[in-house]
């Protein structure tokens, strides 16, 4: 066991810093080292099955750290991407794939399990691909993330329709049929409501006891247990993983937890394409290359097609759905799993699962360098440089973001002279501001060493300065938890943004346009011949109501339906007190 491993090892420290010097990144790599030491290649290690199944884990940890990206309402401002682009992806590509199998001869059953199975792309593959080169933030990078969010959803009803296709789920899963998708329901509806109920009160009292190794084995074993939970019953792992992710999402560990799970998550990741690697079988490459090539070149050609097209419908520009289309045309681990269980059931032969894993193995090593060229003629901002490093005495104020707003509250202390420090995550803009004097640092002033760096612990307040409302709220989350004594002066986007500041407990909030808004207001008023008393007593009155209305929302406003009642009604007493001031005006003259 330990020379499998010094050989894994061995084999990773090698290939994947070759592979990355050579711009084809690391998943490449792995992939290249699962080949080298497999039984197709040099065999020094065999049991692959054995080595999947144990780096599968790494691909179920990347899942829970999505769900942790992901939180519902963020779901729901996603929902056009990820059920319009997600479903006419694996439609599109289901249909055109099962079309294919169907006329290479293959039954209608295993034809529809193919086109299903090669229309999943890597979860894996595609967003370790696409965080290298950190482009999950482009256009194409959140289409790619929303697709690939509906494919691992679209799993579900396809394993509870699987038994209708007479595939047998023995030791996958908790049952066949009707009963078999029973048991899958109530297992989703155990983790949601019982994660929902649970999980914040037993990390809350965990991280109370201040032992990082307990909270990293609590977040483990959240994992597994929700992992196991979903296969007990014939769900994918990762579906577990990911429900546990998105119940941690809205809570204030989220950031901590992400920070435990990310060095496990790469080494299983890493484990997991070196398996995929070992599991391909080279000598179907050698006896049938034309074949291989054709289907490997046939299944890239026509996802590339359907997701350049669905892209270019959606509003992508030409460039964004062209990176689309070379990110994602590749097969997923998810075939892995699914051609076996249809050749246990007698859905397809195993010379057939072979071959097809062969094909999928072939899109995921075709798929990089494909990518690496098509990169090499778009048009892209160069990589940004690296972080400062800050060396700064202690200062009274500590101020994160530098833009517009950030500038005016800089330039009214400079005129004080009272010290501050700046961080800009923003290299463009600190380039911008330097070229008048200004001392500002270009960092992440989310990142915890970075505060400290900062001697943020040693600062009297913190002043929020970011647009970005994800940003702004990941930034007040780590300031919050770690420097609570601190007074926190936040800036909002809108409404919304200041009420889930107030979530974490920050009271001193400014809305961004909110103050301009009601001089632009005033402004009007006594254009309109308003005297100036009563524009300014209307002005202050609106100003103390909405604000007393923003604490009494706070309350309610996740929920939907009630929010915009309260939001009418407030709307309307508003009006009867301005009603009730302009008769006692009327009476007094």
């Amino acid at each position: 066991m330990l020379t499998e491993v010094a050989l894994f090892l061995a084999a990773a420290v090698v290939a994947v810093p070759l592979f990355k010097r050579l711009g084809l990144g690391a998943v490449l790599g792995y992939l290249f080292a699962g080949l080298l030491i497999g039984p197709s290649g040099m065999g020094w290690i065999d049991g692959v099955q054995r080595v999947l199944h144990v780096s599968e884990f790494g691909v179920v940890l990347l899942m829970f750290v999505i769900g942790l990206e992901l939180q519902i309402s963020r779901l729901w401002r996603l929902r056009t991407h990820v059920f319009g682009l997600g479903g006419a992806q694996v439609l599109l590509s289901t249909a055109a794939l099962a079309g294919v199998a169907l006329a290479l001869d293959l039954p209608p059953a295993a034809a529809i399990v193919t086109g299903f199975a090669l229309a999943m792309s890597s979860t894996a593959f595609v967003l370790q691909m696409l965080a290298e080169r950190k482009e999950l933030a482009d256009h194409h990078g959140r289409a790619s993330f929303a697709i690939l969010l509906f494919q691992d959803l679209s799993v579900i009803p396809f394993l509870a329709l699987l038994p209708l296709l007479g595939a047998s789920v023995d030791g996958h899963g908790g049952g066949g049929g009707w009963l078999g998708g029973a048991k899958a329901i109530g297992a989703l509806v155990l983790v949601v409501v019982g994660g929902r109920t649970l999980l914040r009160p037993v990390f809350r009292r965990l991280a109370a006891i201040e032992m990082p190794e307990v909270f990293t084995a609590a977040a483990l074993l959240t994992v597994t247990g929700t992992a196991l939970a979903m296969e007990s019953v014939g769900l994918s792992m990762s579906l577990g993983a990911f429900l546990a992710g998105v119940l941690l999402a809205d809570s204030e560990y989220r950031h901590e937890l992400q920070a435990d799970i990310e060095p496990f998550k790469g080494l299983l990741l890493g484990l997991f394409f070196i398996a995929v690697g070992m599991s391909a079988k080279l000598h179907l490459v050698v006896e049938q290359p034309l074949a291989v090539l054709g289907l490997v070149g046939g299944l890239i050609a026509i996802k590339g097609v359907i997701l350049y097209g669905i892209g270019r419908v959606s509003g992508l520009s030409g460039e964004s759905a062209r990176s689309l289309a070379f990110a994602m045309p590749q097969g997923g681990e998810f075939a892995f799993v699914l051609f076996g269980v249809a050749a246990t059931a007698g859905i397809m032969s195993e010379g057939l699962r072979d071959l097809l894993v062969v094909v999928v193995t072939g899109s995921m090593i075709a798929t990089p360098p494909l990518y690496a060229v098509m990169a090499r003629f778009r048009k892209r901002d160069g990589d940004a440089p690296a972080y400062d490093v800050i060396d700064v005495p202690e200062h009274d104020i500590v101020l994160a973001g530098f833009g517009p707003f950030g500038q005016i509250v800089g330039r009214m202390l400079r005129v004080k002279k009272i010290p501050y420090t700046v961080l800009e995550r923003d290299a463009k803009q600190v380039d911008f501001v330097r070229q008048f004097g200004n001392t500002i640092f270009y960092s992440d002033a989310g990142r915890l060493e970075v505060l400290r760096a900062a001697k943020v612990d040693k600062a009297r307040f913190f002043v929020l300065a970011i647009a970005d409302v994800e940003q702004s709220l990941r930034i007040a989350e780590v300031v919050r938890r770690h420097f609570p004594n601190l007074r926190v002066f936040a800036c909002a986007r809108d409404r919304q943004h200041a009420m889930r500041l107030m979530d974490l407990g920050i009271t001193d909030i400014i809305r961004r346009s909110y103050a301009s808004s009601l001089e632009t207001t005033g402004e009007l008023l006594r254009a309109l011949g308003e005297p100036e008393a009563q524009v300014e007593r209307e002005i202050e009155r609106f100003r103390r109501f909405d604000q007393d209305t923003l604490l009494k929302q706070h309350a309610i406003y996740r929920d939907e339906k009630a929010l915009i009642q309260t939001a009418k009604d407030f709307s309307k007493e508003l009006e009867q007190l301005f009603e009730a001031d302009a008769v006692a005006a009327e009476k007094s003259n």
